[in-house]
């Protein structure tokens, strides 16, 4: 704004045909389109009310309006990059204001997305999976992929109140449609947390050195979704199954908040490993967490080929 007005104050001052040139400038602004039709919008606008204010004419007709010549943010060619001037009058008082255009909205509708992902220790790739990214061909999948397109196609109606349960053989995908799920959730600003289990279960032991495990139960327990990746894979322990992942799975059972889980155990097998402890044998504190795994989400498998290989 100020550079603008200052530069062209210095301009008509220095320039020799300052008159001629000036006169120039004043038919140029009020010949362009958009200004005639301010004008013709605001006859209470007279001759002094033009003359006063001929440096902001000048300054908004010289701009990109809501990116009308811009290619990009960064390619921006107005004063203040990422904003569009608007004339305002009220009366015979004129004003120049700007407002983020339309590249800068969508640019921080992405930066605000991009926040809707959380995650504990998941490799970048997953991050950035899409659902574009699934190969849709492999039959052995397509069980898996009728159920991710059930869950996308209830998100216009709200959260579906149940997840999925993932499990089949290393490599077969399983992580990265979490990934691919998170991301189609951002479109609907609905957040996520992708949780890689070992770590959790780390995570969880080293909170109660500085007193965060109950400050970090309750933000697992309330995100919006809640993908554990792996679970099985985890070291066991009595103390982490009953404290810490029944804990988060009865609080999301009670709120009917969907939960995704991913294991390379089916629910059944996985009894067995949540049952077997230091502790000996618990079966019925190992069926209490995967009748909660059963009431937050629904089991599928995937028996396909090692994509990694």
């Amino acid at each position: 704004m100020e550079p603008l007005q200052s530069a062209l104050k210095k301009w008509m001052k220095t320039n020799k045909n300052f008159k001629e040139n000036y006169e120039s400038l004043k038919q140029d602004i009020l010949q362009d389109p958009e200004i005639k039709q301010i004008l013709l919008q605001n006859p209470q606008l007279d001759h002094q009310d033009i003359e006063k204010n001929l440096m902001k004419f000048y300054e908004y007709i010289n701009q990109s309006k809501q990116c009308d010549r811009c290619k990009s943010l960064g390619a921006c060619i107005n004063i203040l990059p990422g904003y569009s001037p608007i004339l305002q009058i009220d009366e015979k008082e004129i004003r120049l204001a700007y407002e983020k255009c339309h590249f800068h909205v969508l640019a921080d509708k992405e930066q605000a997305q991009q926040k809707l992902i959380d995650s504990l220790y998941m490799p970048k790739e997953i991050l950035q999976a899409t659902y574009e990214g699934i190969d849709l061909d492999d039959p052995k999948r397509k069980n898996a992929i009728a159920e991710i397109n059930q869950f996308i196609s209830q998100l216009g109606n709200g959260l579906p109140e149940r997840g999925l349960y993932f499990y089949g053989p290393f490599g077969v995908g399983k992580t990265y449609f979490l990934g691919a799920i998170a991301n189609t959730l951002k479109s609907f600003n609905i957040s996520s947390m992708i949780i890689y289990m070992p770590e959790l279960v780390r995570e969880m032991r080293s909170s109660i050195k500085d007193d965060s495990l109950s400050e970090k139960i309750n933000y697992f327990k309330k995100a919006d979704v809640l993908m554990l990746d792996d679970i099985g894979a985890e070291m066991q322990s009595a103390w982490f199954r009953d404290e810490v992942l029944g804990s988060i799975l009865q609080y999301r059972m009670m709120e009917k908040l969907p939960t995704f889980f991913t294991s390379n155990y089916s629910l059944e097998q996985l009894a067995g490993l949540l049952a077997t402890t230091k502790n000996g044998i618990e079966e019925v504190k190992a069926g209490r967490i995967i009748e909660r795994i059963k009431q937050l989400s629904h089991e599928v498998s995937i028996m396909s080929k090692n994509r990694r290989e």
